[in-house]
């Protein structure tokens, strides 16, 4: 099976990573870069990625920043590319959890029974989803992220390498949590907190 990965930095040579050892044959596409990235070939430019979707079993966006993965997600979709998740081997995921498309779980990911991941998302390495959570689109839990349980995170939210969080908290859209983050209180839309407990970051 091939896949196409749309961004040859660091984010996507773990995804590629990742899907090699499921059995992927890998393609990168990129505005930046050419010839060979890490192991593997980069064949194009973006927009020629959007003419040769057809052209693969697989597309998924290899890019951190939420609010550019969900672009590429959305004109990707537009093209009409076969938009898949791609799991490490490592992850565990309850068969009773719903993830939706073009997500990446990473190696020692966990995401527990009733939680819902929806598209685009990053589960990063060793980061933790438990029952009856909700992920919206585009949101990304860095490595080492604990959401305990009903913990519901707002689209293209970026929770901060040991960020944890309280059962039952909302955090709403496009927040960003610092490194180790406690969060323990509801967060508003469009905050960056840090810190134990989280607090908003007031402007210098």
């Amino acid at each position: 099976m091939r896949l196409a990965i749309l961004g040859a930095g660091g984010h996507g040579s773990v995804i590629a990573d990742s899907a090699e050892a499921s059995g992927w044959k890998i393609t990168f596409f990129d505005d930046w870069r050419t010839g060979i990235f890490a192991a593997w070939e980069v064949a194009g430019t973006s927009s020629q990625l959007l003419e040769r979707v057809e052209d693969f079993d697989g597309v998924i966006v290899g890019i951190g920043a939420n609010v550019v993965r969900l672009d590429w997600l959305a004109k990707l979709r537009d093209a009409g590319a076969p938009l898949v998740t791609i799991i490490d081997r490592t992850a565990v995921v309850s068969p009773r959890a719903e993830i939706g498309k073009a997500c990446y779980l990473a190696p020692s990911s966990v995401v527990n029974i009733s939680a819902r991941i929806e598209d685009g998302c990053i589960i990063n390495t060793g980061a933790t989803v438990d029952h009856d959570c909700h992920v919206a689109e585009g949101a990304h839990l860095s490595p080492g992220v604990h959401l305990s349980g009903a913990v519901k995170i707002g689209r293209a939210s970026w929770m901060g390498t040991g960020t944890v969080v309280r059962n039952n908290i909302t955090v709403g859209d496009n927040v960003i949590a610092g490194v180790g983050s406690a969060i323990v209180k509801d967060i508003a839309s469009n905050k960056t907190v840090v810190g134990v407990p989280a607090r908003p970051l007031k402007a210098l």
